[in-house]
């Protein structure tokens, strides 16, 4: 397949947008190379209880999540990513994809450098307003922090 084609086809590919919330949920809680207790618990709860989530079949979680994995392999899998979630997601859900992402991020106590950098290009790729994200992203820091 040729560069222009494989391309043409990651811009075409689509999964539901379920699908496409839990493959980033994923994307953040991997992108520090750790994948914490807390980041997987994070994603089970937040499928579990969002109403984004709602009808989702929680037994299929797991074999959702593995079947991301492989878009994750290739040389430009974060950006292969990025663009199958903004192709999947309705508008209408992009500030939601960032706040779960956001959530995903915060969860652990701390957001890595790591993090910073996947929200920052989700951010750009969803075209999330500056102001939007920055309130977005202070919610998620006020819901994690500990007493």
């Amino acid at each position: 397949m040729t560069a222009t084609a494989r391309t043409t086809a990651s811009v075409l590919e689509t999964v539901s947008s379920q699908d496409a919330m839990i493959y980033l949920m994923v994307m953040v809680a991997a992108s520090d190379g750790d994948m914490k207790d807390a980041e997987l618990s994070l994603i089970g709860d937040m499928v579990r209880h969002l109403p984004v989530f709602r009808g989702f079949d929680i037994e299929a979680l797991p074999e959702v999540a593995r079947s991301s994995t492989p878009h994750f392999a290739d040389p430009d899998g974060l950006h292969h990513v990025l663009h199958l979630i903004r192709n999947s997601l309705p508008e209408r859900l992009y500030e939601t994809a960032y706040a779960i992402a956001c959530d995903m991020a915060a969860a652990d106590g701390g957001i890595s450098p790591e993090e910073m950098r996947v929200l920052e290009l989700l951010r750009h790729e969803l075209s999330i307003d500056r102001l939007h994200a920055a309130a977005i992203e202070r919610g998620a820091r006020a819901r994690y922090l500990v007493a």
